[in-house]
């Protein structure tokens, strides 16, 4: 939760979390000054709501945002970035140079390479001109990035594809533009991706209701994306998928050791077969 205490996470480790029977999940506020300043209006948000704030304070923000176009004053340099989240998945995208990779991890970019570096008008001019002269978007969909991670090619090959890209718009940047070297960083391992593929979970947490527990080993972790094996007492668990945007604004705590898995889920359906492939006859 924004403002609120953190637990750090490792692969491999366990997640435990809790929300009481009479707790309640509120606004996380507005960003002001270096630091989130609360709710005005004490919004209580619902529990499948995946953002912590309410449309009023979304709406602050937003009035003063690099995201959204409403600042442009930003003195600070921004780095111009081509992020990859799978085959065929790219964007090109802007941060402050001052975040390095911070901006990417969040997106759960599985590899990128920085373009160059500049004033921010710079920087945001080279996305629209590269995203409209490439045909790559800006954003990438949660489903899209989600269904890829279950099928990567090796890293040779993810960086083969963003290393083209970087080479073929080498020559549209602007002078304003510092360009920088293409310098693939890859976060599979760091993602838990690797070395191995990612099973698809079966499920997905639909949200974190008063009274849900949740309690398992971290398997993989992208962006707000957990995939958790959930801890059963007669077999090997479920592989949840949990969107932690889910978790903000709840008061969080730990359940007790015994306490019984209690998180509304929905199936997720396994990837189709391609048309072309095999069917099986029995």
């Amino acid at each position: 939760m924004r403002g609120g205490r953190s637990s750090p996470l490792r692969l491999g480790g366990p997640v435990s979390l809790a929300v009481a029977a009479d707790a309640v999940r509120t606004c996380a506020g507005v960003w002001r000054g270096g630091r989130y300043a609360a709710c005005p209006y004490g919004a209580v948000l619902p529990p499948e709501a995946r953002r912590d704030q309410c449309e009023r304070c979304a709406a602050l923000d937003r009035s003063y945002s690099v995201a959204a176009d409403t600042k442009a004053d930003d003195p600070r340099p921004y780095a111009v970035y081509l992020a990859w989240f799978g085959p065929g998945l790219l964007k090109v995208g802007i941060t402050a140079a001052e975040r390095g990779a911070a901006r990417l991890l969040e997106q759960a970019a599985v590899c990128f390479t920085f373009l160059g570096e500049g004033p921010l008008m710079t920087a945001r001019r080279t996305e629209a001109i590269l995203g409209a002269a490439l045909g790559v978007p800006d954003r990438v969909a949660s489903q899209a990035k989600r269904a890829a991670r279950h099928a990567l090619p090796d890293a040779g090959a993810r960086a083969a594809e963003l290393r083209a890209l970087h080479a073929s718009v080498t020559d549209q940047l602007p002078d304003t533009l510092r360009p920088r070297p293409c310098e693939i960083v890859d976060h599979a391992g760091l993602f838990g991706l690797a070395p191995t593929q990612l099973p698809p979970p079966v499920g997905q947490v639909s949200a974190l209701p008063p009274g849900s527990a949740l309690t398992g080993t971290l398997v993989a972790a992208a962006g707000p994306d957990l995939y958790v094996r959930t801890a059963e007492p007669d077999g090997p668990g479920r592989l949840l998928l949990l969107d932690t945007r889910l978790a903000r604004g709840w008061p969080l705590h730990r359940p007790p050791e015994d306490a019984p898995q209690q998180v509304p889920t929905v199936d997720l359906v396994p990837p189709k077969q391609p048309r072309d492939a095999p069917q099986p006859l029995f």
